[in-house]
C-alpha cells in the first residue's frame, strides 16, 4: 500500500513538472492553487453562466470575473466592484437603480456598460437553463439604461434585497460580454471559449483531461475593477491545479510546487514537518483560518423525543464543548453559543452585544433553589487550557482568547440535563443507561457525512461520544445518501449546518432568517425546500416569520436589522431547534519560498480563502521573495 502511494505521488509531481517545461513559464513568476473541488468535468467549457456545475473555482471566479459587488469578511464590508456604489432603491423597494463603475473594460478591450448587464439580465429571463432564470423572472419586470453607466430594474413586487444576488460570496449573478453572447446562436450549449475576462487575469491554457488550468495576468489589468481599487496583481501567472487528497498536497508543497493547499488538520501539521516554508493562517496553534460558517446538529423536529425542547436542551447541556472540539479538531476552532459563526466581524457585531443577555438567560428548571443560568463565559479560558496541556503556546489576553477560541458557550450540566430529562417522563436503567419514558432504551442514530475529515463528520463523532458518556446509545450513521435523506426528513440528528451561513461581511442576517420562514416549510416525507438549518429539521417559528417580515420592510443597511436579528437569535437559543457548535475551521496551508505577505492573521487585509472571488483582490499584495 505505501509503496503504491509513493509511486501515485511522484507520477503527481512528474506530471506537473513535465507541464512546467511545456508551457514555459518562470516558476517565481507563477502562483500554484490547489484547485478545491476537484479535476473538471467539461475543461474545454468557461460557460459558468448556466446552472450546471462547471468549477467555476479553477480561477474563473477567482481571477477572471468581476461581479456587481463582492462580500469580504475580513473587513467586514461589501465592496463596490463592477458597481461603482451601493444600490439604489425607491421608497418601496420596488425599482433598483446599480451605477457602473466607469473606465472597466473586458480583456478583448470592449468597455463594460449598462449594455452587459441588461442584456445578461434579459437573457437570464429567457432560457431557463440559465442561473438566476427563476429568481428574475419572479421579481423582474423590467429592466433598462438610463445611460452608459446607469442600469434600472423595475420589479413586480417589493423586494429591498435583490440585490443580493449581484452580491458575490461564492457564487452570484456575474456580468457577462454581450458583444460575444448576442453573435452565438444558443448560449446555453456555448462554451465561451476563448473566454473574455472581467478580471486582471486571462486564460493561458488549460488540461484537456481537467487537471490544471493556467491564467495570465492581463496587460490592461489596470482597466479591471481589481487594478483600480487594488493596484497592480504581482503574480503575472496563476495555475490552478488539482493534486488531489491533502497527502498529495502535502508532498507537493514541501517540493514548493504549491503555494496555496487546502488540508486536514492531520496533514498541515505533516506539512509543516516536511517543509520550513509552509505556515498556516495563524503562524501558531490553532492555526486555522474561521469561515462564515457555523457547524453544529440539527434535531428533526418532527421525530420524537427531539420535538421537546427540554431534550434538546438536555442534549446541549450533556455536550463538554472543550472537550467535544478537541475531539473533532484537537481544540483548532472556534466556538460560538448563538447560531451565528464567531468571526471577528460578527463578535463585535452580535456576540458582545449578546453578552449580558447570554449570562442572564436563565431554563425553566431550578438549581439550589434559582433558576438555572446555562451560559459559560469561562468556555474561552477551559479551550485555552486544554491548548496548554496540549503543548500550545496561547497568550494571556482575553480577547485574543476570544477570538482564537470563541465568547463561551453552554455550561458542561448533565445533572442539569437528567433533571430536565426526568421531568419528561425518562429515566436510567441499573446500569446507568437512559431510557425513553415507555421504558425502551433510548439510541440516538446521527445521519453523518460520508467524508471523515469534513467538519460535519467531525460533529457526528464528538456528539456521539459526549452523548455516550452521558448514558445513552448512539449510531454514527455515514451515508452517500446523506443529502437525500436529510433532505426529506428520513434523520434523527444530523450534522448538517444548524442555520444557513449569513452574508459573512454584512450585518444584515435576513439570508439566514428567511430559511426558516415556515412559507417554505415541507412535512417529513417531503423534499424539503432548503439544504441547511431549523427549517430541515421541520421546525417553524411565528415569531421568526415576523422578524423576516419585518426585516423585508427595511433596507440592509438600517440598523434596525440588527435589533431584529438579535431578537431572531434571542429565539433560537430559547428553543435549540439546532445546536450551533464551532466554526467551519479551514486549514490552509501557504508555502512562502516564492511569495510571501499573505493575509494572516497577524494581518488580516483580506479574505484568505482561495477558493473564494476575493482571491483577486489579495494577489496585488504578495511579494516576491526572488528565490528562483
Amino acid at each position: 500500500m505505501r509503496k503504491m502511494f509513493i509511486t501515485f505521488s511522484m507520477i503527481v509531481l512528474l506530471a506537473f513538472l513535465g507541464f512546467s517545461q511545456l508551457v514555459g513559464i518562470p516558476r517565481e513568476q507563477t502562483l500554484i492553487v490547489n484547485s478545491l473541488t476537484g479535476r473538471v468535468g467539461t475543461p474545454a467549457n468557461f460557460n459558468v453562466f448556466v446552472s450546471v456545475w462547471r468549477n467555476p473555482d479553477r480561477g474563473i471566479q477567482q481571477l477572471m470575473l468581476e461581479p456587481l459587488w463582492m462580500i469580504e469578511p475580513s473587513r467586514g464590508e461589501v465592496i463596490n466592484s463592477l458597481a461603482s456604489e451601493g444600490p439604489i432603491y425607491n421608497d418601496d423597494f420596488t425599482k433598483m437603480t446599480v451605477k457602473l463603475r466607469k473606465g472597466c473594460y473586458w480583456s478583448d478591450g470592449v468597455e463594460i456598460t449598462a449594455d452587459d448587464i441588461v442584456y445578461g439580465v434579459e437573457m437570464a429571463m429567457k432560457y431557463s437553463e440559465m442561473s438566476y432564470n427563476a429568481v428574475f423572472n419572479l421579481y423582474v419586470d423590467r429592466v433598462y439604461k438610463t445611460d452608459d453607466y446607469t442600469v434600472v430594474f423595475e420589479l413586480k413586487e417589493p423586494n429591498a434585497r435583490f440585490h443580493t444576488n449581484f452580491v458575490d460570496r461564492w457564487g452570484a449573478w456575474r456580468p457577462f460580454p454581450k458583444h460575444i453572447f448576442e453573435k452565438v446562436e444558443d448560449p446555453v450549449t456555448f462554451d465561451f471559449n476563448p473566454p473574455i475576462s472581467s478580471g486582471p487575469y486571462v486564460l493561458k491554457d488549460y488540461d484537456r483531461a481537467g487537471y490544471w488550468t493556467l491564467w495570465e495576468k492581463r496587460k490592461d489589468w489596470d482597466r479591471t475593477p481589481t487594478g483600480i481599487m487594488f493596484g497592480e496583481p504581482v503574480p503575472s501567472y496563476v495555475l490552478f491545479y488539482y493534486y488531489g487528497d491533502a497527502t498529495s498536497q502535502v508532498i507537493a508543497q514541501a517540493n514548493h510546487n504549491l503555494e496555496v493547499s487546502d488540508l486536514t488538520l492531520e496533514a498541515f501539521r505533516a506539512l509543516l514537518q516536511r517543509n520550513p516554508y509552509s505556515r498556516g493562517y495563524r503562524k501558531e496553534y490553532p492555526w486555522v483560518l474561521v469561515e462564515p460558517t457555523i457547524t453544529g446538529l440539527v434535531f428533526n423536529n418532527e421525530v420524537y423525543p427531539y420535538n421537546i425542547k427540554d431534550v434538546r436542551w438536555a442534549l446541549t447541556l450533556a455536550i463538554d464543548i472543550v472537550d467535544y472540539i478537541g475531539i473533532a479538531f484537537d481544540g483548532a476552532s472556534v466556538m460560538s453559543a448563538i447560531h451565528l459563526p464567531p468571526t471577528p466581524f460578527y463578535q463585535q457585531v452580535y456576540h458582545e452585544p449578546m453578552e449580558e443577555w447570554l449570562k442572564n438567560f436563565t431554563l425553566d428548571i431550578e438549581v439550589n433553589g434559582e433558576l438555572f443560568k446555562p451560559y459559560d463565559s469561562s468556555a474561552t479560558l477551559r479551550a485555552a487550557q486544554y491548548a496548554k496541556e496540549r503543548g500550545y503556546k496561547v497568550p494571556d489576553d482575553i480577547d485574543e482568547l476570544k477570538e482564537m477560541f470563541g465568547p463561551g458557550w453552554w455550561k458542561y450540566a448533565p445533572d442539569v440535563a437528567e433533571q430536565l430529562l426526568i421531568r419528561n417522563g425518562f429515566k436510567r436503567d441499573r446500569n446507568g443507561k437512559w431510557l425513553l419514558p415507555d421504558g425502551k432504551p433510548w439510541k440516538i442514530n446521527i445521519l453523518a457525512s460520508p467524508t471523515p475529515s469534513h467538519p460535519q463528520y467531525r460533529n457526528s463523532l464528538a456528539a456521539a461520544q459526549q452523548w455516550r458518556n452521558f448514558g445513552i446509545d448512539v449510531n454514527i450513521m455515514a451515508s452517500e445518501a446523506h443529502s437525500n435523506l436529510v433532505s426529506v426528513g428520513d434523520f434523527e440528528v444530523s450534522d448538517n449546518w444548524p442555520v444557513l451561513e449569513p452574508w459573512g461581511g454584512h450585518p444584515d442576517l435576513h439570508r439566514m432568517f428567511n430559511d426558516i420562514n415556515s412559507k417554505y416549510y415541507r412535512p417529513k416525507g417531503e423534499r424539503a425546500a432548503v439544504g441547511q438549518g431549523p427549517l430541515l429539521g421541520r421546525w417553524t417559528n411565528s415569531r421568526i416569520d415576523e422578524i423576516v417580515d419585518e426585516m423585508e420592510k427595511l433596507n440592509w443597511d438600517d440598523p434596525l436589522n440588527i435589533e431584529l436579528a438579535i431578537e431572531g437569535l434571542k429565539i433560537l437559543v430559547e428553543e435549540m431547534p439546532t445546536i450551533p457548535t464551532f466554526a467551519y475551521p479551514s486549514v490552509i496551508g501557504w508555502d512562502e519560498y516564492y511569495w510571501t505577505n499573505w493575509p494572516g492573521a497577524e494581518n488580516p487585509y483580506m479574505w484568505a480563502g482561495h477558493p473564494w472571488p476575493n482571491f483577486k483582490y489579495l494577489l496585488p499584495f504578495l511579494e516576491p521573495t526572488g528565490r528562483k
